[in-house]
């Protein structure tokens, strides 16, 4: 096993990894939109929808793979009204991806610093 970590993403606020590689695998911690220059939270849905999405490539690339690689996503939206509005950026965000990533919804009371929307995503090393 080893740790994935760059500066293109925001640093862990805890005791964990940004990402985990086991053997084939990358797990990938949940990941809310803080701009990883500034620090802080993007102010609205869709930037922080955004801002995770470029949180969780620049992982990715750091550990060689792409978006392509991602099997497996989980979405906490603090207000599940958000639905239409995430998928609509998510299906961009995937547009260019032949097999989408199965993909488990939930609402959630909170996330992290008071965020809209946190992502957390498993890919494949092939």
């Amino acid at each position: 096993m080893k740790a994935v970590f760059t500066q293109k993403a925001p640093k862990p606020v805890g005791p964990y990894s940004q990402a985990v590689v086991a053997g084939n695998f990358i797990f990938l911690s949940g990941q809310i939109g803080i701009d990883p220059h500034t620090g802080k939270l993007v102010e609205d849905f869709e930037g922080q929808v955004r801002q995770v999405f470029k949180n969780i490539m620049a992982v990715l690339e750091s550990a060689g793979v792409g978006k392509e690689s991602i099997v497996r996503m989980v979405v906490y939206l603090k207000d599940l009204s958000l639905f239409k509005e995430f998928n609509s950026i998510y299906e961009e965000f995937f547009s260019e991806v032949k097999v989408k990533p199965a993909r488990t919804t939930v609402e959630v009371s909170q996330l992290p610093l008071g965020a809209l929307v946190e992502l957390e995503a498993t890919a494949f090393i092939d």
